[in-house]
């Protein structure tokens, strides 16, 4: 499945040096693709609006995911990674936050495709555990799926446009779709 436009090409995401672990690049990639096409569904007035007095604001989990994103691979793998203060766009908009997400995230990709098996499952300092990186890296990708998915509820409540992330929406389809909504989809 290919969703367009994609922020990250394919042809920008780099070969492992571990080829078992390719699914790993490619998944960040993927992953960053889907977060920029689901931030593009919103316009720079959305930004302070929030479903509940207890829910965060659109631009709030804009600068958490972008902020959240450093620490989790500066501080718990390692990474070369900019100063926490340089990390979010001088203005907050859809536009600049989407443009910076993708500047973060090419070197980030580059950095895990260059670690060997022993990085991935080394054990470092979590939080208020050990984990191994593995784990931190995929606690990372789920992370950034919850917001995604926390936004992609926004956008629904807002009337806007679901983009396709792992498939057919309400507002995207394509020929060839096949969502498993029926018991005879589930069977095949």
């Amino acid at each position: 499945m290919r969703y367009a436009p994609a922020a990250i090409e394919e042809s920008a995401i780099p070969q492992a040096r571990v080829p078992l672990l390719q699914h790993a690049v490619d998944t960040y990639a993927s992953e960053i693709n889907k977060i920029a096409a689901v931030w593009r569904g919103f316009e720079d007035g959305d930004l302070s609006w929030k479903p509940h007095p207890k829910s965060s604001a659109i631009g709030d989990v804009l600068k958490h995911e972008l902020l959240s994103g450093r620490r989790f691979f500066a501080e718990f793998l390692n990474g070369p990674e900019p100063a926490a203060g340089a990390v979010l766009p001088v203005a907050i908009t859809v536009a600049a936050c989407s443009r910076r997400l993708v500047e973060l995230a090419l070197p980030r990709l580059a950095f895990l495709a260059g670690r060997d098996e022993a990085w991935w499952l080394g054990t470092v300092p979590f939080f208020d555990c050990d984990r191994q990186r593995a784990w931190i890296f995929w606690r990372r990708v789920l992370h950034s799926a919850h917001h995604r998915t926390q936004l992609s509820v926004y956008l629904r409540l807002l009337g806007r446009p679901v983009p396709a992330t792992y498939g057919p929406t309400a507002d995207v389809s394509w020929d060839g779709a096949d969502p498993t909504l029926t018991v005879e989809a589930a069977g095949r």
